[in-house]
């Protein structure tokens, strides 16, 4: 399989790059003054939310994906140990699931589990068994993604406690187990594709309809003007305004800004557009064009602007960058379309962009990193 360098595109030399790329995975590791990985004793380690002080799922995972993507297997099988030392459940209603916070001792501070979370340790999990081999013990990663994906879609069955993180009538994931709406943010079709090749035998054919499926809801769940979606939104891609205890998610915020970003990577490692390929397009000429002088605000999905700066406006414009692998025509072509001289100028913005520093970088910078993989055809199927 071939995976495309949009940098290169724009005329970036490999080594270049590969430069970068480096940097980018220092400071994100190793740099004392902005790193968010913190070995602990000889062998694990964990991801900090350095905005709220806790390990997350979300941080977890995402940091697994990025170790087996960059063949880093002592930084993977760190955090993997302290994942499954801390944060999984072995009894209770969520016996099976990783509780999504715990404190930097590994104390839990919530026993609920974040279905992001789930969905990326299972994938960094399979990619490791193929890229590295099994191990014994947690360390055998394909039994251990098997376990978790079993989990997520039979939980509340044959007398196991708790509830499925998909729903299992419309193959969507949810918020939360039991919630009646889902995070577009959290559909990864790109995943489910994967899953159906590789979760337990019984399985698989639910992982395929769940790939069609979530690519078909973001093409609802993304407004057809300028291509955002809520945080949080019902299963018919309407926003869910309700005012919750920890804020309002009916809005293009900060989960919302990865949408765009999943739907460029889904394609180019599948090439399978159901619709959603241009809300990607359309977010880059909103805010790119649209909201040019001004884009990094909160918004209602149809583009009227909430007086509220972005809390992450690095991860909102890698994200929207990230977008750029929707387009299936290149960047170097003697005429570009429109299309492509938009997502050629968010590319330069982007590889102009350094890390974020203080104390939100964590979430900018996660998503800074993935879309550094994924523009430089390094974020691939293993």
């Amino acid at each position: 399989m071939q995976y495309r360098n949009v940098f290169r595109e724009i005329g970036i030399s490999e080594e270049e790059t590969t430069a970068r790329l480096k940097e980018i995975v220092h400071t994100f590791f190793y740099d004392e003054e902005e790193k968010v990985y913190h070995p602990v004793g000889d062998d694990m380690a964990y991801i900090e939310d350095t905005g709220n002080i806790d390990a997350r799922t979300e941080g977890m995972s995402y940091g697994m994906m990025m170790c087996v993507q960059l063949n880093m297997k002592e930084e993977f099988d760190r955090l993997w140990k302290w994942a499954k030392t801390y944060m999984w459940m072995d009894s209770g209603e969520n016996e099976g699931y990783f509780a999504w916070s715990c404190a930097p001792d590994g104390s839990k501070n919530a026993y609920g589990p974040a279905p992001d979370g789930e969905e990326y340790f299972a994938m960094a999990l399979f990619f490791a068994s193929h890229r590295w081999g099994d191990g014994e013990g947690i360390y055998c990663y394909e039994k251990e993604a098997r376990e978790i994906l079993s989990a997520c879609l039979h939980k509340g069955e044959a007398g196991r406690a708790g509830d499925p993180m998909w729903n299992r009538e419309n193959h969507q994931i949810l918020f939360v187990p039991g919630s009646p709406f889902t995070d577009p943010s959290y559909h990864l079709p790109h995943f489910y594709a994967l899953f159906a090749k590789w979760a337990n035998e019984e399985d698989r054919e639910f992982w395929a309809a769940a790939a069609k499926a979530s690519r078909e809801y973001l093409v609802a769940a993304c407004h057809a003007d300028t291509g955002m979606s809520a945080e949080y939104a019902n299963f018919d891609g309407t926003p869910v305004y309700t005012e919750f205890e920890w804020g309002q998610h009916g809005y293009f915020y900060s989960d919302a800004y990865r949408t765009a970003a999943n739907i460029g990577l889904d394609y180019s490692w599948n090439g399978i557009d159901e619709g959603q390929c241009a809300a990607a397009l359309r977010l880059q000429h909103f805010l790119g064009v649209t909201r040019k002088e001004n884009p990094y605000m909160t918004y209602r999905i149809d583009g009227e602007v909430i007086d509220q700066p972005a809390l992450h406006p690095v991860g909102m414009l890698v994200t929207t960058a990230q977008g750029t692998l929707a387009l299936s025509e290149r960047l170097d072509g003697a005429e570009l379309s429109e299309a492509a001289k938009l997502a050629k100028e968010w590319v330069e913005r982007f590889y102009k962009e350094p890390m974020r520093k203080g104390v939100r970088r964590y979430y900018d910078n996660c998503l800074y990193l993935f879309a550094f993989l994924a523009l430089s055809g390094n974020y691939r199927i293993w």
